[in-house]
């Protein structure tokens, strides 16, 4: 057995086959494990431990995580390679999710698999699989890549995972996302809601990149249904890992789809991020890009270290312009001919900034 705070992990056992079923027939584990039986039943569970003496022998580890005497999910640990890598997995039952379980087992078990003479330990996680992601950066894994379309789900779509490790003898700190998660899930003034992208959001923002009046302000080139579609399923990969926050803007009246704003190129060191957005034209002149810019831009002066908050614009862009003169921002300089342009030409580029405010503490 693996003492873990206050969780026990311990080989599993016959009379776990009730606790199996009811955390294997569940919707989030099925989604995020699409190897399991569905429906997935008593005879499912017991063929499960009926092999787990057999995982042993072949030179893996398989515990069952309990609480206070009940079982809350499952940790493992596959047979080492030649070069002393395994690979580990987890599963937490549904009414223990939300308390650090998956972290604090995964942890405890990379530990005691390094003292077993394990030199490196290895997770790959579903890109779209945020609480499994979370969980692995709070056990001190490092992400070193992402292996795309490596596995198909249940529905047969391929699907893009992250490639996270552990190697023996470095340090471990549990490592917490520089740009939290919303509290509330989004952030709203009433009139405008922010929410995190979403792959029911590709088709509008497909459609709004493609839009003449945004793309003529775009420096990247136009954008599939399936890139666009990707790049939701993304969001909260790029959240957690700090890269970037994405958010759709929806009308808060009608839910409908108004527009995208995001914060990119994050530099901790230099405590600085970027401002993008785009409107759909059908939302334009209602001061909700002014709102929306407002409301990120004092949640991550509020929520993160961030102390500056930079724009970019095309010189002729006087619609964006007037939205940041509008959210608080300044003119910082021009970078001459650094914005391709469709025709070969290049044009300037105005560039705006809004510091933290006095007074405002950083988290």
């Amino acid at each position: 057995m693996i003492s873990a705070g206050p969780l026990i992990l311990r080989p599993p056992v016959a009379d776990d086959a009730e606790s199996m079923v009811k955390m294997c027939d569940d919707p989030v584990t099925a989604r995020f494990m699409p190897l399991l039986p569905q429906p997935y039943g008593r005879g499912d569970a017991l063929a499960y431990l009926r092999g787990v003496p057999v995982r042993w022998e072949e030179g893996g580890a398989q515990y069952a995580i309990t609480a206070g005497g009940r079982m809350s999910g499952l940790v493992w640990l596959g047979p080492p390679d030649r070069w002393g890598t395994a690979e580990a997995g987890y599963l937490v039952a549904p009414w223990a999710r939300g308390g650090g379980v998956a972290a604090t087992a995964v942890r405890a078990l990379t530990d005691w698999a390094f003292d077993q003479g394990v030199r490196r330990v290895e997770l790959q996680v579903e890109v779209e699989n945020v609480a499994s992601l979370r969980a692995a950066y709070r056990a001190g894994f490092c992400e070193e890549g992402r292996r795309r379309e490596a596995r198909r789900l249940r529905d047969g779509r391929p699907a893009d995972y992250v490639l996270l490790a552990r190697l023996r003898g470095e340090a471990a700190p549990a490592v917490e996302p520089y740009l939290p998660l919303l509290a509330d899930g989004e952030l709203s003034d009433g009139v405008v809601r922010l929410v995190p992208m979403a792959p029911g959001d590709a088709a509008d923002y497909q459609r709004m990149m493609a839009e003449p009046s945004v793309a003529a302000y775009s420096v990247t080139p136009p954008v599939s249904l399936e890139d666009a579609e990707r790049r939701c399923r993304y969001t909260g990969y790029w959240w957690l890992s700090g890269q970037r926050a994405e958010l759709a803007v929806k009308d808060a009246g009608s839910g409908a789809f108004a527009g995208h704003i995001q914060l990119t190129q994050v530099i901790p060191p230099l405590g600085q991020a970027m401002i993008g957005y785009s409107l759909v034209p059908a939302f334009r002149g209602r001061g909700f890009m002014t709102r929306s810019v407002r409301l990120l831009v004092d949640w991550a002066f509020a929520h993160t270290a961030l102390h500056r908050i930079v724009a970019g614009t095309d010189v002729d862009n006087s619609a964006s312009h007037a939205v940041l003169e509008r959210s608080g921002f300044q003119r910082e300089g021009v970078q001459r001919e650094l914005l391709p342009q469709p025709d070969g030409t290049r044009a300037d580029d105005l560039q705006w900034v809004r510091l933290r405010p006095a007074g405002v503490p950083v988290p």
